[in-house]
């Protein structure tokens, strides 16, 4: 199987600086970038790479996806939060996966990962590792303390070739990026909003692993970098991480069990349709999947889902975010509009989805 490291890349327009995702699927992802803050800074601690690569590196995992319904393996990074095995990586490294193999760097051991829960918007996951036990734990820092001009340590699978992770230094140039993320096959797009930018060259698989600070403290999880498209016109390489601060803010929220709108807990639920904002209102089925269940309780390509349990859907993002909340098995009453107008009521249970 064909094994792909993810990250968020860079492409630089003629007109306009972009960035985008390639991931295993094709995804694109659009970066404006935002105002760079301006700040006082106190003098920095001066960044030791070697130093803080040995610090840092023993703390990360190798992740392997097996999306096997996309015909294609991807890798990623992870950080260890936990001892026991509680993993922070990026949303995007887990999207789709069938199964997760992680590697830990410290011991060379390999275990099963379950996803605990994810923020699709903030493009972040929480992963636990079966079996494990004294793993040594990433330090965190906090992301409040960054300054422009700080130089910084990224670090993870570089290619996602699996291995000792690399690494690439660079100053902070940006504590407040906003990056657009689309989806080349479904053209769906995604905001990521307060990302730190790193002038420096991240590469795929890097996904999910650390930025860290001169004192080896992990103050960020790198998501995206700068394309071929803008060295090809001489451009700066730019790597992207969401704020360890950020991130850790979702890390409690998942590991409350909570849902909410944008934290998913647990297994994924899935209906089993893909959908798109109707008109005037509703989320109007543009293919319904055969087996799931959607299609096994008769709605088709061209019926509106106008509400779930009495709960009136105005767009596909706000079925998304109904379903978002439940679990696999969850019965669900869904109010259907027909193309010819008709209106009747769908009686479902969820089935058991991948990460989305």
């Amino acid at each position: 199987m064909k094994r792909v490291g993810r990250v968020l890349v860079t492409v630089m327009a003629a007109l306009l600086g972009v960035c985008a995702f390639l991931g295993y699927r094709g995804e694109v992802t659009l970066v404006e970038p935002g105002f760079v803050a301006q700040a006082q800074a106190p003098v920095l601690i001066p960044l030791d790479p070697a130093l803080v690569a040995g610090q840092v590196g023993a703390a990360l995992v190798n992740i392997d996806v097996d999306a096997t319904g996309f015909g294609i393996g991807a890798a990623g990074t992870g950080i260890v939060l936990t001892s026991d095995g509680q993993i922070l990586t990026s949303h995007h490294v887990i999207k789709g996966a069938e199964s997760l193999t992680v590697t830990d760097i410290a011991n060379g051991l390999v275990y099963e990962a379950t996803v605990l829960g994810y923020d699709s918007g903030a493009d972040i996951a929480l992963l636990s590792l079966g079996g494990a036990a004294d793993l040594p734990t990433a330090r965190l820092g906090t992301s409040s303390d960054l300054r422009i001009s700080q130089d910084v340590l990224a670090i993870g699978d570089a290619g996602g070739d699996g291995g000792e992770p690399t690494s690439v230094a660079g100053p902070i140039t940006d504590l407040d990026a906003t990056i657009v993320a689309m989806n080349s096959a479904d053209l769906t797009r995604k905001a990521l909003n307060g990302m730190v930018e790193v002038a420096a060259p991240v590469m795929g698989g890097q996904s999910g692993g650390a930025l860290a600070d001169a004192s080896g403290a992990v103050v960020g999880v790198i998501t995206a970098a700068s394309g071929e498209g803008a060295r090809a016109q001489g451009k700066p390489a730019n790597g992207y991480a969401v704020p360890i601060d950020t991130a850790m803010r979702i890390v409690a929220q998942i590991r409350s069990g909570t849902p909410t709108d944008t934290v998913h807990i647990g297994p994924t639920a899935t209906l089993g349709v893909q959908v798109i904002d109707a008109r005037p209102a509703g989320a109007q089925v543009s293919w319904a999947f055969y087996g799931q269940p959607a299609r096994e309780a008769g709605i088709t390509i061209g019926d509106v889902i106008t509400a779930v349990d009495g709960t009136s859907i105005t767009t596909a993002k706000a079925l998304s975010a109904a379903i978002n909340t439940r679990k696999p098995a969850d019965p669900l009453r869904l109010e259907v509009t027909s193309p010819n107008g008709d209106t009747r009521t769908v009686d479902v249970v969820l089935a058991r989805g991948v990460p989305n």
